[in-house]
């Protein structure tokens, strides 16, 4: 079975496909050690209220496939469209909130982030 050849790093170490370098995990070792929990992002009760509402009004991921037909599958996630980073009023505008299954969330949704 074909495997993908090995990447170079920006750091110039060669590493195997799918694998982080040691300076990979270094750097998203520091950002986690520096990012506020949770709670201090507003993930909190309050939060959980308002998601536990929204996703019983809206049960199903809308992320949009590559047929142009939206997923579907049972949401689980309430995703902030345009990244709130911290805006209070962003972070509570409804209308700047979709209903996203995990895996949408956590793959295309992430994806498209880091590309921006």
């Amino acid at each position: 079975m074909p495997t993908k050849p090995n990447r170079l790093c920006s750091c110039g170490r060669v590493v195997a496909s799918g694998v982080l370098c040691a300076c990979q995990v270094a750097h998203r070792a520091e950002i986690d050690r520096r990012r506020p929990n949770a709670a201090a992002r507003g993930y909190d009760g309050q939060w959980q209220k308002a998601r536990a509402g929204f996703l019983a009004h809206h049960p199903h991921c809308e992320m949009l496939i590559v047929s142009g037909q939206r997923c579907g599958k049972p949401a689980s996630v309430v995703d902030h469209i345009k990244p709130h980073r911290g805006d209070k009023r962003l972070f509570w505008l409804k209308s700047n909130w979709q209903p996203l299954c995990t895996h949408c969330h956590n793959s295309k949704k992430q994806r498209q982030e880091r590309g921006q």
